[in-house]
């Protein structure tokens, strides 16, 4: 057994903890923020809150405010020009995984020129060494989904050809900082409560059965599987209870800590296609969707892996056979969709067309193919059309 363990970002967690902004060391004077396009952080008060806690640290600002929920390489493009021309020495990304992630991959090209694109390997990237490094970053998540603020991982979408593709480079996109306040997160809508948990919960259950999982990522996603069996529905029914939300929130930071121990597997591939082509799908829907037909395809590969994780969302294996065992997991999944009010999503709301899933396929294995290689059964294009299809709806 071997691994390499080194996550070198502070991660100041618990409600309230977003005051500290005021008092922390900060990796620079001038910050530019990075926000969606919505109204949620100036119409909750949180983008004021962060600028008035960063001049009571001496630090200045300056505001991107066009990420769209599935970025896109234009607005890294657009707020790496505003961060040089303002002079900013750092970037924070306020808000979703999408807003974190846009600060990430903004903060690598204020260093290093040309486009985006010539940085990215899969796809019609170029996969071009950054050479220059990245602007320090800090995160300071509103949402419990993607764990970027654990993580070096970022995903954006190049737009004109329809490629969705995750980049990162250790330790450089680590967040310097991250902030983690549940307050932040009580004012988020049911359905995105319910599709960001689901993301955090699929970072975990595929790293804990990618191929390089190691005995600390799997402490990580198992606590973070149980918790979101938990607390997740909770949260849903419930977005101002606060225990609830803290402890999806501690959940999604578990999940990031996976993300940076262990990896993603091939459906995290296979949704990037669905949203580079349909960008309004939300990432952690489009998981929900594909997630019965792609957990059962791998349930004969690692059955005791599938026993474990059902047992952390409560299910006893008493009394199963090893091939009932198995099933279980798939049942408690199912179950959790079920009182998150997610199991009925279809493709078909989105806009998919059942003539889409081919070229799904291919763009799965084109721009993240890296990621079947982490999984311990290589899928065909013929097994990735056949869970779109059993997925279809």
């Amino acid at each position: 057994m071997k691994f390499n363990y080194h996550i070198p970002t502070k991660i100041l967690f618990g409600p309230g903890k977003l005051k500290a902004l005021a008092r922390e060391k900060l990796p620079g004077k001038k910050a530019l923020i990075v926000i969606s396009s919505g109204n949620s952080m100036k119409k909750n008060g949180y983008l004021e809150k962060v600028v008035d806690l960063l001049k009571a640290n001496n630090t200045e600002s300056v505001i991107f405010d066009k990420i769209l929920p599935n970025p896109i390489k234009k607005h890294v493009m657009e707020g790496a020009q505003l961060a040089k021309t303002e002079n900013c020495d750092f970037v924070i990304g306020l808000g979703g995984g999408s807003s974190i992630d846009s600060a990430k991959s903004i903060a690598l090209m204020v260093r290093n020129d040309g486009d985006y694109w010539d940085y990215i390997s899969g796809g019609t990237g170029k996969g071009k060494k950054a050479v220059n490094g990245v602007l320090p970053i800090v995160a300071i998540t509103t949402t419990a989904g993607t764990g970027t603020e654990a993580d070096p991982w970022t995903v954006i979408t190049h737009e004109e050809r329809n490629e969705k593709i995750g980049f990162g480079m250790i330790p450089q996109t680590f967040p310097i900082l991250s902030i983690v306040d549940p307050e932040l997160m009580l004012t988020v809508p049911k359905m995105l409560t319910a599709y960001q948990g689901f993301d955090a919960f699929f970072h975990a259950a595929e790293g804990y059965i990618a191929d390089i999982a190691t005995p600390i990522s799997d402490s990580y996603a198992i606590k973070s599987i149980e918790l979101l069996a938990k607390y997740l529905p909770i949260a849903v029914k419930d977005g101002s209870n606060l225990e609830a939300r803290t402890n999806v929130a501690l959940a999604n930071t578990l999940s990031g800590f996976v993300e940076s121990t262990s990896t993603c597997t091939s459906e995290h591939s296979l949704e990037h296609a669905m949203s580079a082509f349909y960008p309004k799908l939300p990432h952690g829907a489009g998981l929900i969707m594909l997630s019965k037909a792609y957990f059962t395809i791998f349930s004969p590969v690692v059955p005791e892996r599938y026993r474990q994780m059902a047992q952390a969302m409560g299910k006893t294996t008493e009394g199963f056979s090893k091939e009932d065992e198995t099933e279980l997991f798939i049942k408690a999944l199912v179950e959790l969709q079920e009182k998150c009010g997610v199991a009925n999503l279809k493709m078909s709301d989105y806009g998919i067309k059942e003539e889409d899933l081919p070229r799904f396929a291919q763009n799965a294995f084109e721009t993240m193919g890296a990621l079947f290689e982490r999984d311990r059964k290589q899928l065909t294009m013929e097994d990735v059309i056949g869970i779109y299809r059993d997925s279809f709806l």
